[in-house]
């Protein structure tokens, strides 16, 4: 055997078992850290900067790195599809929302319904087969997700339009899994990511122009918030995601999203001084034993 195959495998090993961690640390810190962005910028002129320092930053990677792009017409469309599904849609929608007057902890409510759709629609379009036990985690997840969020304050919708946004995002990133999970092959990363960043500001950087102020106050905050939001969550956790997606059953990645409210409301606390009530603790449990059970006996 060679011995230079031992640590190689173990390293991979490793970084399986911590990805799902590393992915909802990631992500959960994305709610409140885009919170603060906002304060700064109009949201599409924030998500154009963003991919535009993400395209930057992967160019670079590419000239260094030489990965391989996709080789047939079809591949280029997948990946061009799944970064409108990811970027312009999930991203583009949730910023909106939150400007729109929906509360962040509404449209963290509405993104934690994703596991509850993808497993209503995983037998039909990708045909994998939901079992009792795992719609019973996937209750318990929401239930739990839900007790976190109502915990932390009265939940209030202020607009129609507001959560029709936050449905939106919530529908783009459900399709963007099961289309990755049924059309996706294995690219590389660094050609992958600066595609679909490439689609996302395509799309966001001319709307941004035609239909808002392209308002941007370049503080240390907004500075701080756009190094975190293009390192942490273009470049690392939407790489997690999709690799796990592709590696896993498309409804157990999914239940790993009911991590995410309790998770962004503990960064809230950290990070904004948000308040979680003694009750939410209890509400947590519930979602991680919910987890749990949707998740086990993954290969």
């Amino acid at each position: 055997m060679d011995q230079a195959s031992v640590p190689a495998s173990a390293e991979r090993r490793w970084l399986i078992a911590a990805a799902p961690a590393i992915f909802l640390v990631l992500w959960s810190a994305g709610f409140p850290i885009a919170k603060i962005g906002l304060r700064y910028a109009t949201p599409l002129a924030f998500l154009s900067i963003r991919f535009a320092l993400s395209v930057a930053v992967l160019l670079v990677l590419c000239v260094w790195r030489r990965p391989v792009w996709p080789r047939t017409a079809r591949a280029w469309m997948h990946l061009a599809v799944t970064g409108f599904l990811v970027q312009v849609m999930y991203f583009g929608l949730s910023y909106l929302s939150l400007t729109a007057s929906l509360s962040s902890t509404v449209l963290a409510l509405v993104v934690s319904l994703q596991p509850i759709i993808v497993g209503v629609l995983a037998p039909v379009l990708v045909a994998e087969r939901v079992s009792a036990r795992k719609w019973i985690g996937l209750v318990l997840g929401l239930a739990g997700a839900a007790g976190v969020i109502a915990a932390r304050g009265h939940v209030e919708v202020q607009s129609l339009s507001a959560l029709l946004l936050a449905a939106g995002a919530l529908a783009g990133m459900t399709a963007a899994m099961l289309y990755e999970k049924r059309f996706g092959t294995r690219q590389d990363p660094l050609s992958a990511n600066l595609i679909q960043y490439a689609i996302g500001f395509a799309i966001c950087a001319p709307l941004s122009v035609s239909f808002e102020t392209m308002h941007v106050q370049w503080t240390g905050a907004f500075v701080a918030t756009l190094l975190y939001l293009v390192i942490g969550n273009s470049l690392i956790a939407i790489t997690l995601l999709l690799a796990m997606t592709r590696a896993g059953k498309v409804s157990q990645v999914a239940s790993l999203f009911f991590f995410v409210p309790p998770g962004a409301a503990l960064m809230s606390y950290a990070m904004l001084g948000e308040v979680l009530p003694s009750t939410a603790w209890w509400a947590m449990a519930v979602a991680i034993v919910g987890v749990a059970i949707a998740t086990a006996g993954r290969p």
